[in-house]
């Protein structure tokens, strides 16, 4: 009896022990397995707040952006592509962001053919290059002409959005579930796709969702589907954003908006927003970013890569519609945040020479900086350095890159090739909030005020800063409105540049058409210039070059950067009296 009750006791606790064991077991293998998913989670490119700003992380490291956008038909061949990559490398262009069209992809429903896309990376891999993808789906510039043939040719099954007379308009509704389905679909299989083809190499960074939504020339869709959907309650999603309170909740022109409609807390879009255009954008915006929201979702659930939407910013003076209604506008960022999680950035196209307005705008809380599209002008050099520096974005792209013909001599490219050198120093000093942007101020209307401008550099001294160029007022109103808005502002001097606080009395400055004067803080001290060195680029590098004194510096008085080239400086100060 004892040996048959020791005999079982024994059994039993040998299975306890079994069944123990296969439970630790099993969770280590889910532990390592969920810490194997988060490794992976972790060298995708992603975004990380890092110290004053958000940076872009690529291979557990931080990465700037110095793009530049190709041209909308130049990557729908390989022969209209040849040549493009190592001319944009001769610009120290290290990011490309190239679109890819729904139309080429998907010629036949369900039948996806992604060779050009595989083109496309194999050449940035060629020429030591990373990529952003700009998907060209449902729309492009607000209307539709990058779908499918299938899809432009079925108005029953992906029906356009109608004008209050009841005419047509060649954009396709974004409350047509039929068609988020199908270009849902085709997002989701073109981010499969990258994963299997680049998933280990990281080529690509981030991808584009659509292009420049907006809605034109009505402030909103007036189909019957459309006209049920205005009738409904606003989603508790946004209503929240209003009640919640505080003064920074929301934008102010969104706000006004809210409050001249009543301020109500509930009811359908026309009672809380209001029967007129401003309340109808707002319409506008939420049907829009939930499309957005879920195809991006769709697309995320197949390989996780940061995305984001680009905007085509509104002119001073012109009502919802007159512009691309409803797009992530500034006023609408709120809308657009709560409607659409899925995204990690609203982004500004910024054509306009307000350039510091515009991309302050775009400063908000929780939103990265990118500037996925500008003009490439001569101001496109002091752009990117004020975008980088002073507005801590994490890149800068001209549109239509590949149109710049003077590769060795052009400023952006050797702006690039600057801040390709100092690049792990920038984004250090970027996270610190020691980078400093300098800029005139200019208007909307391409007026440009060049007066000096008192800067602090730290606690110890100011430096004054002249620009080159003059005074000037408007431009002509044509030059805003007409031609190639890739090129306004040819007129305007390219003055401008950058600076990273790299210590107490030091600094580094990269520009040009500058003159700095410094000054200590202390009314007792005065300021002057210890050393300066010159950098110059030699042999694609920038290196050191030579000591400036005498008359280079003004007898240790100040310093300056010529116009017409980009210089470089590294500076330590010191005080006497």
């Amino acid at each position: 009896m004892r040996s048959r009750f020791f005999q079982s006791d024994w059994r039993s606790r040998a299975a306890c022990r079994s069944a123990w064991l296969s439970l630790f077991l099993s969770l280590a293998l889910s532990a390592t397995a969920n810490a194997a998913e988060a490794t992976a989670a972790a060298s995708l490119p992603h975004l990380q707040r890092s110290g004053d700003v958000t940076q872009l992380i690529v291979d557990q490291r931080p990465f700037l952006i110095l793009g530049g956008e190709l041209g909308n038909s130049t990557a729908s061949s390989p022969e209209a592509l040849s040549g493009i990559f190592p001319k944009l490398r001769r610009l120290h262009v290290n990011t490309v962001l190239s679109p890819v069209y729904w139309e080429l992809i998907e010629r036949e429903e369900g039948k996806f053919d992604f060779g050009l896309v595989d083109h496309v990376i194999d050449e940035a891999r060629t020429s030591g290059m990373r990529l952003v993808l700009l998907w060209f789906g449902a729309w492009k510039n607000s209307v539709s002409s990058y779908a499918p043939a299938w899809v432009k040719l079925d108005c029953k099954r992906f029906p356009r959005v109608l004008k209050r007379d009841g005419s047509a308009v060649d954009i396709l509704s974004p409350l047509a579930d039929e068609t988020l389905a199908a270009d849902g679909a085709a997002f989701a299989a073109l981010m499969r796709h990258l994963l299997e083809y680049d998933g280990d190499r990281h080529t690509v960074l981030m991808v584009q969702v659509e292009n420049e939504i907006g809605m034109i020339p009505e402030a909103r869709d007036h189909s019957p589907t459309a006209d049920a959907a205005l009738a409904r309650p606003v989603p508790k999603e946004l209503m929240d954003r209003f009640t919640r309170g505080g003064d920074d909740a929301l934008s102010r022109d969104l706000r006004d908006r809210w409050q001249s409609a009543g301020a109500k807390t509930s009811g359908s879009w026309v009672e809380v927003f209001g029967a007129n255009a401003d309340g109808e954008e707002v319409f506008t915006a939420w049907n829009f970013a939930k499309y957005v929201n879920d195809v991006a979702r769709r697309g995320k659930a197949e390989y996780a890569l940061p995305m984001y939407v680009n905007c085509a910013l509104n002119r001073p003076g012109r009502a919802p519609g007159q512009y691309p209604s409803g797009g992530p506008l500034p006023h609408l960022i709120d809308v657009w945040r709560a409607a659409a999680p899925q995204l990690d950035m609203l982004s500004p196209d910024v054509y306009f020479f307000n350039f510091a307005d515009m991309t302050e705008r775009y400063r908000v809380p929780g939103n990265a900086l990118f500037v996925p599209e500008a003009m490439r002008s001569p101001r496109a050099s002091a752009n990117a350095m004020y975008a980088i520096a002073q507005q801590g974005a994490i890149g800068f792209s001209p549109f239509a890159i590949e149109a710049i013909d003077d590769v060795e001599t052009n400023l952006l490219g050797q702006t690039y090739g600057a801040l390709a050198q100092l690049a792990p120093q920038i984004l250090e000093h970027q996270a610190r909030g020691e980078t400093i942007g300098l800029s005139p101020k200019t208007g909307y209307d391409g007026s440009l005020d060049d007066s000096p401008q008192t800067i602090a550099l730290g606690e110890k001294y100011t430096l004054r800063v002249h620009f080159a160029g003059g005074k000037r007022g408007p431009i002509d109103p044509a030059e805003i409105t007409s031609g190639d808005p890739a090129m306004r502002g040819r007129n305007l001097p390219p003055s401008g540049g950058m600076i990273l606080r790299t210590g107490p009395d030091e600094f580094t400055l990269v520009g040009n058409g500058l003159t700095i004067i410094p000054d200590a803080t202390d009314r007792a001290m005065q300021a002057g210039l210890l050393d300066v060195e010159e950098w110059t680029a030699r042999d694609g590098k920038w290196q050191p070059r030579r000591w400036l004194n005498g008359d280079q510096t003004n007898q240790g008085r100040e310093l300056f950067l010529p116009m017409g080239s980009i210089a470089m400086l590294r500076v330590r100060l010191y005080q006497y009296h």
